[in-house]
């Protein structure tokens, strides 16, 4: 399983139209292959800047599935004109951590 973190600076004053235009992105992104789930957070700090978490299968399945598709134009035409700056999206895989004392058999 693969993590797709970004971290989404949004024009000041468009917060509502962001959050609008995401719903109607989601399901574009939803309807990749090997998508999993994602999350979209509103920093209560800084309510202009929004973090996005994506579960993926592979990481292939986002840079080059996603990425390479048809539709991440139209995820493009809806949501790229908010960001300033660009947003920089990083992957991360899970660190195997041991279990707790009281979850062992």
């Amino acid at each position: 399983m693969i993590l797709e973190h970004a971290l989404l600076s949004v024009i000041p004053g468009k917060e509502a139209d962001f959050e609008r235009d995401f719903r109607t992105a989601s399901a574009i992104i939803s309807s990749m292959r090997g998508y999993v789930r994602h999350t979209l957070s509103r920093c209560l700090e800084q309510p202009s800047r929004y973090l996005l978490l994506v579960e993926w299968e592979t990481l292939e399945d986002h840079t080059h599935g996603f990425r390479g598709s048809a539709d991440y134009g139209r995820w493009k035409a809806l949501l790229h004109h908010y960001y300033d700056p660009f947003p920089t999206v990083e992957h991360y895989t899970e660190v195997p951590l041991p279990a707790k004392e009281a979850d062992r058999p």
